[in-house]
């Protein structure tokens, strides 16, 4: 867990694995697997340009990720939004089951990223994502 913890202090290096509804990217900073099949992860899901919740607008959210890849089972652990001024959070919980990771979705993706994947040193800035995933949404 320390390691984990270390790596979300540390400068994501985010990578875009899909984009539909949203535009999601691994940080590839926030890997880390442990014996035989058990591999986690951290993702940003980028929101279009304009996006709000109410009266706020919001650029998207982290979710932690935790995989079983030899079941190829995905389980997102939480869920932090964040503002357009870049605030994050509060962290909310996701009690779903760990459910399989469909071919095509973007739980595949950050499963494939998280299992057998490396850290990506080329990797995307947190603001460098959120520009990027936006443009790819208004097209």
């Amino acid at each position: 867990m320390i390691a984990l913890t270390l790596a979300l202090l540390s400068e994501p290096q985010l990578v875009q694995v899909g984009v539909g509804r949203f535009a999601i990217y691994a940080d590839t900073a926030t890997i880390r697997r442990e014996a035989p099949d058990a591999a986690w992860i951290r993702s940003l899901q980028v929101a279009e340009d304009g996006f709000t919740v109410g009266d706020a607008a919001y650029v998207g959210g982290w979710s932690r990720w935790a995989f079983d890849c030899g079941a190829r089972t995905a389980d997102r652990l939480d869920f932090a939004s964040v503002k357009s001024d870049l605030t994050e959070g509060p962290s909310t919980p996701d009690a779903a089951p760990p459910y399989e990771a469909a071919p095509g979705s973007d739980e595949l993706e950050l499963l494939l990223k998280a299992c057998v994947g490396a850290p990506d040193p080329a990797g995307l800035s947190l603001e460098q994502a959120i520009r990027e995933g936006q443009a790819a949404l208004a097209d």
